[in-house]
């Protein structure tokens, strides 16, 4: 099992900035990959990025391409969702992520590709 746990979420005016982090707990030394993904009211799930554990290595939804930048800790086991130049579209609920399982990229940019999930921390931008 693993626990995820979300913070940084807040209030923020158009073209800001926030960092969410997601620390994670239990059985962390399996972790094969982490993403993040957001809810507005209304709409789907999206993927915003995902980062493989092991080498680093980053993927990001096309709306946030250039914008955001996700990065990871592993001694803090911590993931890290950098947001700049922030929109009103960007208002949602964003949710962190891990998979023990090796899965390809294109099943790391869903939902279905993650097992574990955090609570959610609101994102709201005001334009």
């Amino acid at each position: 099992q693993v626990q995820l746990v979300e913070s940084g979420g807040g209030l923020v005016q158009a073209g800001g900035s926030l960092r969410l982090s997601c620390a994670a707990s239990g059985r962390t030394f399996s972790t094969y990959a982490r993403g993040w993904f957001r809810q507005a009211p209304g709409k789907e799930r999206e993927v915003v990025a995902a980062i493989r554990w092991s080498g680093g290595t980053t993927y990001y939804g096309d709306s946030v391409k250039g914008r955001f930048t996700v990065s990871r800790d592993n001694a803090k086991n911590t993931v890290y969702l950098q947001m700049n130049s922030l929109k009103a579209d960007d208002t949602a609920v964003y949710y962190c992520a891990a998979t023990l399982v090796p899965h390809r990229v294109p099943t790391l940019m869903t939902s279905s590709g993650y097992d574990y999930w955090g609570q959610g921390t609101q994102v709201t931008v005001s334009s």
